[in-house]
C-alpha cells in the first residue's frame, strides 16, 4: 500500500470514528510503531490516533524536512476535525511547522530537533547525519550511537531491547545543523501565527540528543506568541528514548495532561 492510500484510509477511519484525531510524529531512526503504546492511552481519553509516518517509511531516499511536512498536511487536509499533533525529535519540529500553519488545535513538541534560528546546537546529538559522505543513503544508528545519543538514561538491558525493537536507517543528511543558520532552508518555524494553538514543549533532563538549553531556547522563541498558551516541562531523569522506554507513561500524561486543558475529546 503507499503512502497515499494509507493516508486516505487513516483519515477515513478516524473520520468515521467522530472523535478528535490526535497525529502523532516520529522523527529519525524511530518508526509510527513507537507511539502504539501512547495511542492506547488517548484512545481511552477519547482521542483517535494518526500515525501519518514519512512518505515512505522507513525512507528509500532522503526526505526534507518540508516534504514531510507537506505530506503530513495533505493527511491533515483530509481530517474533518482539526487534530491534536504530538511530535517527538524532528517529528516534534515537525509538530511546529504544522501548528505555525495552523493545522493544530494543541501541540506537544517533545524533545524537538532545532528549526532555523535556534541555538545553541549541540555537540554530540545525531552525529551519525554529520558525515557527508552519507548524504542519499539511510544510515543506521549502531547501538553504541543509540545508547549514546537516545537511551543513555536507562540500563543496559533496556538499552539493548530498545535499540532492537524499534531503531531503524534513517535519512544521511545533516539538516539539523545547517538550520540554525541558514533563513531561507524548509525547517523554518512560524512561531508567531495567530493560528497556531496552545503548545507544550517537554525536554529530557538527561537527553543528549535535544538536551534542555535547545529546547528552552526553543521555547522562548515559540513563547513570543501572543496569541496562545506557550509552556515546557523538564521531565527528570528521562534521555532522547523518553517516548518509548520504561518511562514513557509520565511523559504521556504530560502530554495529555496539557492537552486536556484546552481540547475536548
Amino acid at each position: 500500500m503507499s503512502s497515499t492510500d494509507r493516508a486516505d484510509a487513516q483519515a477515513e477511519r478516524v473520520n468515521a470514528a467522530g472523535r478528535v484525531p490526535v497525529v502523532f510524529l516520529h522523527g529519525l531512526w524511530l518508526l509510527p510503531a513507537s507511539w502504539e503504546r501512547w495511542a492506547a492511552v488517548f484512545g481511552e481519553a477519547g482521542f483517535e490516533a494518526v500515525f501519518p509516518g514519512w512518505p515512505e517509511d522507513p525512507p528509500p531516499v532522503p526526505w526534507t524536512v518540508g516534504q514531510v511536512a507537506g505530506h503530513v498536511a495533505a493527511l491533515i487536509g483530509r481530517l474533518e476535525r482539526r487534530p491534536v499533533v504530538v511530535g517527538h525529535s524532528f517529528g516534534g519540529l515537525l509538530a511546529q511547522i504544522l501548528a505555525g500553519n495552523g493545522l493544530a488545535a494543541a501541540t506537544v513538541a517533545i524533545g524537538p530537533a532545532p528549526g532555523c534560528g535556534v541555538l545553541p546546537l549541540p555537540v554530540s546529538p545525531l552525529h551519525a547525519t554529520a558525515r557527508p559522505g552519507d548524504a542519499g543513503w539511510a544510515v543506521p544508528l549502531t547501538y553504541d550511537q543509540f545508547r549514546h545519543s537516545f537511551a543513555n538514561a536507562v540500563g543496559e538491558e533496556e538499552a539493548r531491547w530498545l535499540h532492537e525493537r524499534f531503531a531503524v536507517p534513517a535519512p544521511g543528511v545533516p539538516q539539523p545543523r545547517a538550520a540554525a543558520l541558514d533563513p531561507w532552508n524548509d525547517l523554518q518555524v512560524d512561531t508567531t501565527a495567530p493560528a497556531r494553538g496552545p503548545l507544550l514543549m517537554i525536554s529530557g533532563e538527561l537527553d543528549r540528543t535535544a538536551p534542555w538549553a535547545l529546547t528552552r531556547a526553543a521555547f522562548e522563541r515559540q513563547s513570543r506568541n501572543a496569541h496562545h498558551r506557550t509552556e515546557i516541562a523538564e521531565i527528570p531523569g528521562r534521555g532522547h528514548s523518553l517516548i518509548v522506554d520504561s518511562g514513557w507513561r509520565e511523559v504521556c500524561g504530560t502530554a495529555l495532561t496539557f492537552i486536556e486543558r484546552f481540547v475536548c475529546p
